[in-house]
């Protein structure tokens, strides 16, 4: 399992291992995973062209001591500092002592830890609390890090599970079927070339300074021929976007992008994106995830992902702040029925779903409870026809829900339409005292303010952006650039196990860490896939499994099956596609 944890924990952290430290030495770990993860990138150090983005902070210091590292082994390496006057002093030291050269920027003015407006001077204030100052040339300690065998990889597997760089993922993680390629490429998912922004106008071209001695006189010049350039711009105690010097100098990488520890400009607790920002093609991230790089916005610009081993680990707190389930976490939830089971011992879900003028849903809803382990489904409503010729395994009863029989859970809206009879089976059902999962038209007969903890059992709602902007009152794209709030504030809001649908699905529960499901994909976005997806949650319910951990394993399997039918370079596809290849997907997770 993946797991990430807040700045303010990480910062909580390192100061306790930092006491229990020589003075710099967590900052050279750091910066030694790093210089092995670009020199794994990089593929030949001796020889190439690095460039390094240097803001005030810690962040600048990894990525000076890393370009000392490279340097000492042949590269041609050129530091640009974006704000001269605080760029950290025993890296800067350790650079030109290995031969590295320095440029800078005219005025001084960029990100570095503090929010400013566009154009404006650097915050004030000391340096970004972490990792603190390292000894001029020190030597990295034991956990250092060398970068992954096997291959090439930017650091192992990206945050979804793809192979980065075109190299072979990090050992454990195998690579999952049509996913992107990071280095040298776009960023996955971002459909915009390695080295770009997210947003925003172009910067004023402000000129460029002779840095001293070494400077070579054109900072620009030197990020655009270099092979790879570091971001080391921001660190995770950034907020808001790029300033315009640092804005335009990213623009003009041509490269490999590595950040350090996250993309300067993007928030490592919410994965927001307020403005410019960096898209890197890998994202070198030291002692934890933040959670930042597992959702979107944020994620899209996070590329390949290699965690480095600082530490860390002995001084986080045991309940992290975030979780992305992997293969292993999945199938050791799965149900399996033993040699005793029957049918009914192994769930019966009932889906409540369709109608005259939306028959489909009842259809793609059942077809996905018929593929999520329980052993069997009662379907109740006016599709029965329609569901019984396509699946006549399904048990159906015309209503209302109440007199249909027996079952372990409920799935209860896609399609359901909104008159007196759907308001009627939605209270039916919420009467209930089974595992209830609450969907699409169901959520928008859900009463104003229901609280659900009164129900005797668990409730999960799969809201996507819109919907659940409807049951917060805020708009749409409040939502979409904030979906870690709003996930949190829907669990609490309705005292429910809520399921976030969209680019990045979260699924929260009051008092436990956020899930975020790493296995989506765009082609997702087609009608009637949520319908699927229900489904097969309310079967996982009825198999026994807890709210929270029927939400993760089937937006993991759901997603999975979405890339198994899209591979292996993505194509269209239609929900009953995803149905039908959910059979297979789980047999690969057990594999």
């Amino acid at each position: 399992m993946r797991i990430a944890y807040s700045v303010e924990t990480v910062r909580a952290a390192e100061r306790e291992l930092m006491a229990r430290l020589p003075q710099g030495a967590l900052m050279q770990r750091a910066a030694a995973g790093l210089a092995a993860a670009c020199a794994d990138l990089l593929g030949r150090v001796y020889g190439s062209r690095v460039a390094l983005l240097v803001g005030s902070g810690d962040n600048g210091g990894d990525a000076l001591y890393a370009g000392a590292r490279l340097a000492r082994r042949g590269a041609g390496v050129t530091a640009v500092l974006l704000n001269p006057d605080r760029a950290h002093g025993g890296g800067l030291a350790a650079l030109r002592a290995a031969g590295g050269r320095v440029a800078t920027v005219g005025g001084g003015a960029a990100g570095g830890g503090g929010t400013a407006a566009s154009g404006g001077a650097a915050a004030s204030g000391g340096p970004m609390a972490g990792r603190g100052p390292a000894a001029d040339g020190g030597t990295a300690t034991a956990g250092g890090a060398a970068a992954g065998s096997g291959g090439r990889a930017a650091g192992g597997t990206a945050a979804d599970g793809t192979a980065a760089a075109g190299g072979a993922a990090a050992a454990g993680g195998a690579a999952a079927a049509g996913g992107a390629a990071a280095g040298g490429g776009q960023a996955p998912g971002s459909g915009q070339a390695a080295g770009g922004v997210a947003s925003g106008s172009a910067a004023a071209d402000r000129g460029l300074t002779d840095g001293g001695s070494e400077a070579n006189g054109d900072a620009e010049a030197a990020v655009a021929r270099a092979d790879l350039v570091i971001d080391g711009i921001v660190g995770i105690g950034g907020k808001g976007g790029l300033r315009p010097d640092a804005e335009r100098l990213v623009r003009a990488v041509r490269g490999i992008l590595v950040a350090v520890d996250l993309p300067s400009g993007v928030d490592a607790d919410t994965g927001e994106v307020r403005g410019s920002a960096v898209r890197a093609d890998a994202t070198i991230t030291f002692g934890t995830y933040k959670p930042g790089l597992l959702i979107d916005p944020a994620h899209t610009h996070a590329g390949a992902l290699r965690l480095i081993d600082i530490g860390l680990d002995a001084h986080l707190p045991a309940d992290p702040d975030l979780e992305a389930l992997q293969h292993e976490d999945v199938a050791a939830l799965l149900p399996r029925p033993s040699a005793e089971s029957d049918k009914y011992r192994r769930g019966v879900v009932g889906v409540v779903a369709g109608s005259a003028r939306y028959p489909g849903a009842a259809v793609l809803a059942v077809s996905g409870a018929l593929r999520g382990g329980a052993g069997a489904v009662r379907y109740v409503g006016p599709a029965a026809d329609t569901v019984i010729a396509r699946f006549p395994e399904t048990l159906v009863h015309s209503g209302p829900p109440a007199k249909a029989g027996r079952v372990q859970s409920w799935v209860v809206g896609p399609g359901l339409g909104d008159g007196a009879a759907a308001k009627h089976s939605l209270e039916d059902v919420l009467a209930s005292d089974v595992p209830v999962l609450v969907d699409a038209d169901g959520l928008h007969l859900l009463p104003a303010g229901s609280d659900l903890r009164k129900r005797e059992a668990a409730t999960v709602l799969t809201p996507h952006a819109g919907e659940a902007a409807a049951l917060l009152g805020v708009s749409r794209e409040e939502v979409e650039a904030g979906r870690l709030a709003a996930v949190r504030a829907l669990a609490e809001r309705y005292g429910a196990t809520v399921l976030l649908k969209g680019s990045t699905t979260l699924v929260a529960a009051e008092h436990q860490p956020v899930r975020v499901n790493p296995t989506g994909v765009g082609w997702l976005a087609t009608a009637g896939s949520g319908d699927v997806l229900s489904g097969l949650i309310g079967s996982l319910l009825a198999t026994g499994l807890p709210a929270r951990d029927a939400a993760s394993v089937g937006a993991y399997l759901h997603g999975l099956a979405a890339r198994r039918t899209t591979a292996p370079h993505g194509a269209p596809i239609a929900a009953y596609d995803v149905s039908t290849a959910l059979t297979d997907t789980w047999r690969d997770v057990l594999a």
